[in-house]
């Protein structure tokens, strides 16, 4: 079990006029068979439907962390996928018209596992895409991270885009953190000097149906040891604050950023209310399930890097002035969603959900 069909129809649904941008065009996905990268193909693919003249997706990923699920490609119509590390250059065949630049190690656990390899998906591989991009003139989307704010300072949260960040380069996160800063810089560089029509999404704890067991972040954590019926273990403090946005309103926010945005702009995607802690997160698990749920708050295991920020809200004022982005769909929603699902996906082999 794998996306919410009713998750992708929503999507589509919801995007409006915005849909035919994507009409008789090839859409470039490096990272396409990720938890975002799944989402955007199933999103191209059921516009087909519904368009006079269907877009085409041509997706690249090399599987680092693609788990079982992602690694089982379909084979469907208007769709292509190529087995490539885009940290190695790529040439399309034929003309690319937008670039989804999805590819990165996002999760802390694997980013300790994989730090190289995290730091040149984000740079390395950024730039040949960008390459692609200015060869064929077409529209890049570049995932940053909210990660880049650091730890921000209390006078700036909820953050703007304007924030510099508190990021430490030798920090246990670093590898992720720096990474995506010097991956902005490069999107600037290549927009400035080149004229490549690039923007820069920095999203806010995305989270929903496709997320993998083995992704060892929070929501995935916590549902399934719920599915299990182990107890939830809260890391660090468990005041740490962060806010959520269900994946059917951050993809509809990417969306609208990778046909609207400015050139060169960053843009916060997330939800920013409520921000909870994540003892407070657990609380609204408790209530969305219906039950009490067993938890215990502990330290942060040796493969998990330690060093998380203390807050994590965004400002979105910017996405909603420039491209209207506003989420809709409420934390409770989203979580009910999210653990409906994960009680049948979370219920097989770790590996192949």
């Amino acid at each position: 079990m794998d996306l919410l069909q009713t998750d992708i129809a929503e999507i589509v649904e919801t995007l409006g006029p915005l849909a035919e941008e994507f009409a008789g065009k090839r859409i470039l996905i490096a990272g396409g068979r990720g938890f975002l990268g799944r989402y955007f193909s199933e999103v191209f693919l059921a516009l087909n439907e519904k368009l006079d003249e269907p877009c085409e997706v041509v997706v690249l990923d090399n599987f680092i962390t693609a788990g079982a699920t992602g690694s089982a490609v379909p084979k469907r119509r208007h769709f292509a996928f190529v087995n490539h590390d885009i940290t190695k250059p790529f040439y399309p065949e034929r003309p690319v018209h937008f670039i989804i630049q999805a590819a990165g190690i996002a999760s802390p656990y694997y980013y300790r596992k994989y730090p190289l390899e995290t730091l040149e998906v984000a740079t390395v591989g950024l730039k040949n895409t960008l390459e692609i991009a200015k060869t064929h003139k077409a529209r890049l989307i570049f995932f940053s991270s909210s990660e880049i704010y650091g730890d921000p300072d209390p006078r700036h949260v909820p953050t703007k885009e304007s924030y510099r960040g508190h990021v430490g380069c030798l920090g246990p996160r670093a590898c992720y953190d720096e990474s995506k800063r010097l991956g902005e810089t490069l999107v600037q560089i290549y927009h400035q000097q080149m004229g490549v029509q690039s923007c820069i999404i920095r999203p806010f704890n995305v989270y929903g149906p496709g997320m993998q067991q083995t992704d060892y972040r929070v929501l995935p954590n916590f549902a399934a040891r719920y599915v299990s019926g182990e107890t939830l273990q809260v890391y660090g403090t468990g005041k740490q604050t962060r806010t959520y946005c269900y994946v059917v309103d951050a993809i509809r926010g990417f969306l609208q950023v990778l046909v609207n945005g400015t050139p060169g702009e960053p843009y916060n995607i997330g939800n920013p209310k409520p921000e909870l802690s994540v003892l407070e997160l657990v609380q609204t698990i408790e209530r969305v399930v219906g039950k009490d749920l067993p938890k215990i708050v502990t330290e942060h295991p040796d493969s998990y890097p330690a060093d998380e920020p203390n807050r994590r809200c965004p400002d979105i004022t910017k996405a909603h002035a420039h491209v209207n982005y506003q989420p809709k769909i409420t934390l409770d929603e989203g979580l009910k969603r999210f653990f409906t699902w994960a009680k049948e996906a979370y219920k097989e082999d770790p590996a192949s959900a």
